[in-house]
């Protein structure tokens, strides 16, 4: 008996030993979690990033994905064998001291097959520069981790075939572009984690603003507060010295301008809802800030019972004649069964410009849109500073919720609301903001909202009796 229990014994103190010596088996298994790093990992896309500040623990979900994949153990993806991906820093030394370093804490040694230097000695990695590590996959095959740094050139990133590609940090737009067609062959995957510290780069119009709406694409913002191993007393400690800027770049992971959104109330997780079946009885509006050159935009507006703004869907298109945005107008309300007119006509704000003639016409945009069973109402309060203050006012979470939802389907407004910044004396640039004014002519129809009255207390009732009684006698 005393022989078996040694050997139990013994069998868990090297269980123990191996755990210790397994990082990866540690990893978001205890009784805290970092969710937003399961998030990334449970994502599916294939171009996925976070967005995080200093300590958030966005290069820990980066390493353990790429030794997921390296060793064909990632616990939400099918896993390949032989795979073969780069790690990307800004430099040999930031790959030393930072990517290189995670890598190796979560790669058990007896994992590595080989690894190759490119400076430095191979009996201390840690140490030196590695130039790629061989991974003992499980499927019986051996995958490489490649390293890379954007210092060296678009060049070094041409040729190879790759599963996976992970940027430590924003890259050069040409090496992430680079990158981009070395997994298109095997269909792999780009992910990246970064501080964004460089301002509007393409990290921010081709990734966060989307604008090419490419459905792969991932985001997830990652601050401090979100890691579950940072002390409350040591986010006080990091705050400190940093001004308003730093902090949305380093503490939320925000992208930062020095002009400023127009919108910082606007946030895609709360605002932005999967789109729902309406009742009949929440239709409300539609409004079109035109353009033909440009882009026209048209909006479809509900209303809930709590008077809650819905924006149902949405038009947007560029260089088209009059026929072609009535025909997708009709369309988009005959999917929604919008309502009509006894004659089967719809109803539409319209920018007041639409009343003007262009040399182009004999008629305005207003009665072209008649003709076609539009019936424009040009009569919009075109108050931009107004506008914008009513917009906030939706946007604002009062007890912690808006009076103002997007279905998901609108990517135009919200990439817009994204992307709103001040411009020079004062007022926003007047770019990308055709969707934005369709919403704004709309909400500026509606009426002011006013604070809900409190309930009076049977006191102040009567109170407010015994005073009326008081006024008729002083009357009689």
């Amino acid at each position: 008996m005393r022989e078996i229990v040694e050997k139990i014994i013994g069998i868990e103190n090297e269980q123990k030993r191996r755990k210790a010596d397994n990082a990866l088996a540690l990893y978001n298994t205890g009784e805290k979690k970092h969710e937003k790093q399961l998030a990334f990992h449970k994502c599916l896309k294939r171009n996925r990033w976070v967005f995080g500040g200093n300590r958030s623990g966005k290069t820990e979900c980066g390493a353990v994905e790429c030794v997921y994949m390296a060793r064909g153990i990632h616990p939400y993806r099918e896993n390949r064998k032989n795979t073969s991906g780069w790690v990307v820093s800004l430099s040999a030394q930031v790959q030393r001291d930072v990517a290189q370093k995670k890598i190796l804490r979560y790669l058990r040694r007896d994992w590595i097959e080989e690894i190759v230097m490119s400076s430095g000695r191979r009996d201390s990695p840690e140490s030196g520069v590695i130039d790629f590590i061989r991974v003992k996959n499980v499927f019986g095959g051996i995958s490489v981790i490649g390293f890379k740094s954007c210092d060296q050139g678009r060049e070094k990133f041409q040729g190879a075939s790759l599963d996976f590609v992970w940027f430590d940090e924003e890259p050069p737009k040409e090496v992430y572009t680079e990158c981009r067609m070395r997994v298109m062959d095997k269909q792999g995957d780009i992910f990246g984690t970064m501080t964004p510290l460089k301002g509007l780069t393409f990290a921010y119009t081709d990734i966060f603003l989307n604008r090419y709406n490419d459905e792969e694409i991932w985001y997830e913002f990652m601050e401090w507060s979100d890691n579950p191993y940072l002390s409350k007393r040591e986010i006080g400690r990091l705050e400190t010295g940093l001004d308003e800027t730093e902090l949305q770049s380093r503490r939320f992971g925000r992208f930062a301008s020095a002009e400023g959104l127009v919108y910082p109330e606007f946030d895609e997780r709360v605002h932005v809802i999967e789109p729902f079946s309406l009742p009949k009885e929440w239709q409300d509006m539609i409004s079109i800030d035109p353009g033909l050159n440009n882009p026209l935009a048209t909006l479809w507006f509900a209303v809930d019972f709590d008077d809650n703004v819905y924006v149902v869907a949405e038009h947007f298109a560029a260089g088209k004649d009059i026929d072609f945005h009535a025909q997708a107008i009709k369309r988009i309300c005959a999917e929604l069964n919008w309502y009509t007119d006894s004659k089967g006509r719809v109803r539409a704000l319209i920018d007041s410009a639409a009343k003007q003639r262009t040399l182009a016409s004999a008629k305005n945009v207003c009665e072209l849109f008649y003709e076609r069973d539009i019936l424009v109402n040009p009569d919009v309060d075109k108050d931009l500073f107004a506008g914008i203050a009513r917009t906030k006012s939706y946007l604002n979470q009062k007890n912690g919720l808006p009076n103002l939802y997007i279905f998901n389907n609108c990517v135009n407004l919200i990439r817009e609301l994204k992307g709103y910044f001040w411009g020079s004396g004062d007022t926003p640039k007047k770019t990308d903001d055709h969707c934005l004014d369709a919403c704004r002519y709309y909400l500026m129809t509606r009426p002011k909202k006013l604070p809900v009255a409190e309930e009076k207390t049977i006191i102040q009732k009567d109170k407010e009796r015994r005073i009326r009684a008081l006024n008729r006698k002083k009357t009689l």
